[in-house]
């Protein structure tokens, strides 16, 4: 380094400065920008040991840029004004990549500020990481050069969850549950629409949004599905809203079936095996059981911390960020970015290309039964006995869906 600083200081030190050279070792900083304490907090703590965990134990192949990944957490307390408050904060340490996911109430102002930010202050841009918030507008009306969701979207899981769904002849009567903000208004539209598509004969017998992160007690929610007749229900609740709907139907006796997106969420998996045998389905772009490289991590994982490693988006996100970095030959956030549009990586899940006109990961889903461990289905999920075995894999064409996004790009130069 002494060396190369005697006859190339000026460029260098600029190159240091920017983040412009791609050099193994060199140190890259990710702010994560997420809700770590309050309601949803245990959510957040896992998903941070996430992040650090796979940004120490990436291999070179996962690795091929072979930089450093430090993660640098920043509680938002799920407040989108705090995220913009960190968001000036992780710029104002030189931080060009930020990471958040818990919430499409931040990620919608938080993507609209960091496409601000990149247009006032040239040569400081960011490139903002989703890894789990799933209001489509975000890659729709929405959508921004600097923002790349590498979750399914709720359109491209209700694709995916409906196509399921409508092969099931004994659902006849479906009661939709969900958090009062964009992402749970945006599940029970899509299922609507979807639902009168493939199965018009199936009815909705009752609707609830209820605040998010608020609630403690579901009973009286409980009382309405019950009441209701409903032979299913579906839910897009997460975190403590999903582990209290669930506490609340267990000392209900309410066994009707239920379809989710985040039953396998930090302590839901808990309350499930406490209500017994209920018969629980859940659409996510994994499972429980793995087999290589992914069994391997959260086996290791499970082992370390006693908890379970399960945001996945996280290992795609880290992968595709060193692929783009070694394909670019650089970590600064200008050519990454640039190189990231369109990229095909070898994800969890196979190949996964994140689409040029839009920037959402095209990537298959699953659908996974919660039942007991078995001897093909063997990860004990949250050491309660029971898992998220696979049941369908459903490719990503049959996920895929149409986007609006008029991608304004950077111009040249």
């Amino acid at each position: 380094m002494k060396f190369a600083l005697k006859f190339l200081a000026g460029t260098v030190m600029l190159a240091a400065a920017t983040g412009a050279l791609a050099q193994k070792g060199e140190t890259v900083k990710i702010a994560m920008i997420e809700g770590l304490s309050g309601a949803m907090g245990n959510v957040g703590q896992n998903q941070l040991k996430n992040w650090q965990f796979l940004a120490a134990n990436l291999t070179a192949a996962e690795n091929p840029a072979g930089v450093k990944f430090e993660i640098v957490p920043m509680d938002s307390k799920s407040s989108p004004q705090e995220a913009l408050n960190l968001l000036k904060a992780a710029t104002d340490q030189g931080i060009h990549y930020v990471a958040q996911g818990n919430g499409s109430h931040v990620a919608v102002p938080l993507s609209d500020a960091v496409a601000k930010a990149n247009e006032r202050n040239p040569g400081k841009e960011i490139v903002y990481l989703n890894f789990s918030a799933v209001d489509p507008v975000l890659t729709n009306e929405k959508c921004n050069y600097w923002h790349f969701s590498f979750d399914g979207n709720t359109a491209m899981k209700m694709e995916a969850l409906t196509s399921f769904m409508k092969d099931q002849p004994k659902i006849k009567s479906v009661y939709l549950i969900n958090q009062n903000y964009s992402h749970g208004q945006q599940l029970a539209k899509y299922f609507k629409e979807s639902l009168a598509r493939k199965r018009p004969d199936v009815k909705i017998a009752g609707e609830d949004l209820h605040p998010l992160g608020q609630v403690k007690d579901f009973a009286p929610y409980v009382a309405k599905i019950k009441a209701s007749g409903a032979d299913t229900v579906v839910t897009g609740n997460w975190g403590q809203d999903m582990t209290l709907l669930v506490k609340a139907m267990n000392e209900a006796g309410l066994k009707t079936p239920l379809y989710a997106y985040y039953a396998g969420v930090s302590g839901t998996p808990t309350a499930l095996a406490a209500g017994g045998d209920l018969e629980v389905y859940q659409i996510s772009y994994n499972h429980s059981n793995y087999t290589g490289r992914m069994n391997q991590l959260m086996n290791e994982f499970q082992g370390k911390f006693g908890d379970d490693f399960y945001t996945f988006s996280i290992y795609n996100i880290l992968t595709a960020l060193s692929n783009a970095m070694a394909k670019a030959k650089s970590t600064d956030p200008v050519k990454v970015a640039a190189a990231m549009e369109g990229l095909k990586f070898n994800g969890f899940n196979g190949e996964s290309e994140i689409r040029k006109t839009d920037h959402q990961l095209q990537q298959g889903l699953w659908i996974s039964k919660w039942q007991k461990v078995d001897a093909k289905n063997k990860y004990n999920v949250e050491k309660t006995g029971y898992t998220f075995a696979p049941v369908k894999y459903l490719e990503p064409y049959v996920s895929s869906t149409p986007t609006s996004c008029q991608m304004k790009r950077p111009s040249a130069g």
